[in-house]
């Protein structure tokens, strides 16, 4: 089978570079205390990556092995010396060496019988591990001589944590009825037992700088913390983590715990207060819910803002994490919640964002950010350099309605104005600094259906809306007066418009996309071709892209001068939003069920990238999201050994047709002042002869012409130089003549065209001039120099070349040409054929002025 476009296996455009805002899930996380660094490192699983953080500033460093042996899913990990300990749901337990990255014992259970739950090396106890199973039972392994030492008989419970306590042969061992049993492993007896309430424990850990304190996490997030020595719950730590805790960590001889859990946090809480409640240290934090909408903020590319089915607004930084900022959750009654003190706030919450736009333009004055929220009328305000919610909740006084909700949001690029649109088809205008209402586009309402799409042009003079009615409508911004309507052939689902070059794209809901410039208010392009809902769009800094992430799982990117599909690539999980950075390095994508923001390169910034249609049967792969195994990619490109979509070169030939004037690529220096040399050469007389340097620096001789050449050693066999001077050589006729007369033997003229095309014009002018008989030529070689130019003509090539030196010929021999009756021949050939060539062209000349004078005087 031929290969062709359609073959390729991955986008063309944008390929995976890394993921953003994902930070933990619900694996435990793992701390370790480097000697040679002196500190401590936490490492988290994100999806199928580890992150491995320095505690004390909590920055990313590297992780570097690769284990691969376990055929069903991992989900307990144990390190153990220089090796490590893995679990997978199959009930087989692998020891691996670190360094060597290789097997070094494999175990089986029986799941019916015990499936493991916990895994914990005890202190102390030389090649010794200790597993808690499902079904309650407890069992104590030497891994070096592949060894059950003891069982344990547990309490009947299923196993859900196991921990070393401070003291020796002491372990802690969680339950899933919520009890703790503090037990000694070498007597088989249990010394103190404590219960939750809130579930299962799902972590346990012991402080050891002084505190005889034991912390225990839950599956709704609270943290309880126990004095070992009084037998009592002490402290309460409720939501530390919206979802369960699923790993707490106090760090060794230090007043830190180390938490982690399945909301995408990893949290320091530092226990320096009185009352020996941990209070917020530092973390890292992500969405705990997907998102709802992503966009670039600024110019620099460097923040996207997004926003969350959990309610926060947060700013991720593409540079480096510690740029990223939460903008926290909306409220509804800020000050009620300072005054009263409020600890539960889920009450005042606002429901999550849906819908925003930014601009920077006003940033450090007020609010630059406006958002509508998920059943709400009124729509917030945020400032993001204050990274809090902002002054003002915007809403029209007369509304009072509980069904009507604002659905599109857009902010002017000076700043200073906000456009709602509600789903009544009411569309107002506020003031951003004051809040104030400054009007409403037509006079009840601007659309009979919901507004689904609102925007305002760079100079704050068209505003355009439109409503599932199917009609886009165009307004004076400033006296709100209706000026253009436009009726859709389907309702629109989403609109946006790129401002610098005034083009307007629309998602309609029956898949297609319609593109309109705003100035002639014309629809400019049409593309079909999804398959589902389109959820966003997104332009190319320059306007020539347009991005559409649809339900069917796919990112098309469609070509605007072309009006054609150049790319498309489909992912595991439909693309909710799409964004391309001001800067046009990074398309960030965002999808149903994630937690991150996924970024992916511009590829053809760094490399020729083809942009050619492509076939309306294509079939486009699955790429995998960034940040996650690549290996199913690796094996595509191996199998594609030949690069099938790569960037054709384009080889032009010399000559694209026999019967098209074709020019030569010499410079015009070369021939365009060959008639007029001797003014060149009055005008470049020196004043004064040359001064002859005192000393001449060193030279290697080269050969006289344009094309510089280094000049051979010459060659002298004869050991005694002879010392007669070889006077013939004044007499020797030039390459050029003898080129010129093998041409009248065989009729080629190449070599000596191309003697002429290395020369400059003194030079062309010498040897034409050395042509006629008096300076050494013959009436001969002038007939055949006549013969070369007709040779040039014929084949059209070298077109300006052949008129300039049959110019200089003639200047040079117009007195002695008309004598000799065999170049008077040979001219009046020359002559006719000139005149046809030259009639032919004037003709194609005038007629391309006539088009060019219409178009730039015609009204169009």
């Amino acid at each position: 089978m031929e290969r062709s476009a359609g073959d390729r296996t991955a986008s063309a455009l944008f390929a995976g570079f890394r993921a953003l805002g994902l930070f933990s899930n619900d694996i435990p996380h793992v701390v370790r205390f480097s000697a040679l660094k002196r500190r401590f490192y936490v490492t988290t699983c994100v999806g199928k990556s580890f992150h491995t953080y320095d505690v004390q500033k909590l920055s990313l460093v590297a992780v570097v092995h690769t284990f691969k042996g376990h055929k069903a899913e991992i989900h307990l990990l144990q390190p153990f010396g220089d090796h490590v300990i893995s679990v997978d749901t199959d009930g087989i337990l692998i020891i691996w060496h670190i360094y060597s990255e290789e097997e070094y014992l494999q175990l089986s259970f029986d799941k019916s019988v015990f499936k493991i739950s916990a895994i914990l090396h005890p202190s102390t106890y030389l090649n010794k591990i200790l597993l808690g199973s499902e079904q309650g039972s407890l069992q104590l392994w030497n891994v070096k001589s592949n060894k059950l030492l003891y069982t344990f008989a547990g309490w009947k419970v299923g196993v859900t944590a196991l921990q070393q306590a401070p003291a020796v042969d002491v372990v802690a061992v969680g339950l899933m009825s919520g009890q703790i049993i503090i037990h000694n492993i070498k007597f088989d007896e249990t010394l103190m037992k404590f219960r939750q309430d809130w579930g299962p424990i799902t972590s346990i850990s012991f402080r050891t700088d002084g505190h005889p304190v034991m912390a225990a996490g839950s599956p709704c997030g609270h943290i309880g913390l126990w004095d070992l020595e009084d037998k009592k719950l002490i402290n309460q730590m409720r939501n530390a983590h919206s979802t369960a805790i699923a790993g707490l960590t106090f760090l060794h001889r230090e007043p830190l715990l180390v938490t982690n859990g399945a909301d995408n946090a990893l949290r320091i809480w530092i226990f320096d207060g009185p009352t020996g409640e941990g209070r917020l240290l530092r973390f890292r934090m992500g969405h705990s819910a997907p998102l709802t909408k992503i966009r670039y903020y600024g110019q620099n590319g460097q923040q996207i803002l997004s926003a969350s089915q959990d309610g926060t607004l947060q700013s991720f930084s593409t540079i480096h994490e510690k740029f990223n900022k939460s903008l926290g959750h909306g409220l509804i009654n800020k000050k009620r919640v300072k005054r009263k003190g409020l600890q539960n706030t889920m009450s005042v919450r606002l429901p999550p964002i849906t819908k925003f736009a930014a601009e920077e333009a006003r940033e450090s004055d007020w609010d630059g950010i406006i958002a509508c929220h998920q059943g709400k009328l009124s729509c917030s305000t945020w400032n993001y350099q204050r990274s809090t919610i902002g002054a003002y909740f915007l809403k029209p006084k007369e509304l009072k309605k509980d069904d009507i909700t604002a659905t599109a949001v857009d902010i002017t690029s000076c700043g200073n104005f906000a456009v709602i649109g509600l789903s009544s088809g009411t569309v107002d205008v506020y003031n951003m600094q004051s809040g104030i209402h400054r009007g409403s586009f037509g006079k009840d309402q601007a659309h009979k259906g919901s507004v689904r799409g609102v925007a305002v042009d760079g100079l704050n003079q068209l505003t355009i809306t439109t409503g599932s009615e199917g009609v886009l409508k165009f307004w004076n911004f400033k006296n709100k007066v209706l000026i253009h309507s436009v009726s859709l052939d389907s309702s629109p689902n989403m609109m946006l418009l790129h401002r610098d070059s005034g083009i307007l794209g629309l998602a309609l809901d029956d898949f297609s996309i319609t593109v309109l410039d705003i100035e002639t208010r014309k629809i400019v392009r049409e593309f079909s071709g999804h398959q589902g809902q389109i959820n966003d769009m997104a332009f190319s800094p320059d306007g020539r892209w347009l991005i559409s992430a649809s339900m069917d799982c796919s990112i098309r990117t469609w070509d605007l001068p072309s009006g054609c599909l150049i790319d498309s690539f489909l992912l595991d999980s439909a693309p909710l939003n799409v964004t391309m950075s001001p800067t046009g390095d990074f398309l960030a994508t965002s999808h149903v069920d994630h937690l991150g923001i996924y970024l992916w390169s511009n590829i053809s910034l760094y490399s020729v990238v083809s942009l050619r249609p492509l076939p309306t049967d294509y079939v486009p792969s699955v790429v995998m999201l960034p940040g996650t195994c690549q290996t199913q990619d690796v094996e595509l490109l191996e199998e594609t050994t030949e690069p099938s979509d790569e960037m054709i070169e384009y080889d032009s030939p010399e000559q694209l047709n026999e019967q098209l004037v074709t020019l030569s690529l010499l410079p015009e220096s070369r021939w365009k002042n060959l008639l007029n040399l001797d003014v060149i050469k009055k005008k470049n007389k020196p004043k004064e002869p040359p001064k002859v340097p005192k000393s001449a620096p060193f030279f290697i001789p080269t050969v006289p012409g344009l094309v510089p050449r280094y000049a051979a050693p010459e060659q002298n066999s004869d050991p005694q130089q002879s010392k007669v001077v070889n006077l013939g050589i004044l007499a020797q006729k030039s390459d050029f003549c003898l080129k010129l007369e093998e041409g009248l033997v065989n009729n080629k003229y190449e070599a000596a065209l191309n003697l002429l095309k290395e020369l400059g014009p003194s030079g062309i002018e010498t040897e034409l001039r050395s042509l006629s008989p008096d300076c050494g030529g013959s009436v001969e070689v002038m007939k055949s120099f006549l013969k070369m130019i007709r040779m040039m003509l014929d084949k059209k090539r070298d077109f300006e070349l052949a008129q300039a030196y049959l110019a200089l010929f003639l200047k040079l021999h117009l007195k002695m040409l008309p004598s000799e009756p065999v170049l008077l021949e040979e001219m009046t050939k020359l002559s006719s054929q000139l005149e046809e060539n030259w009639i032919h062209l004037q003709s194609l000349f005038n007629q391309s002025m006539c088009v060019l004078n219409y178009i730039k005087s015609a009204l169009l």
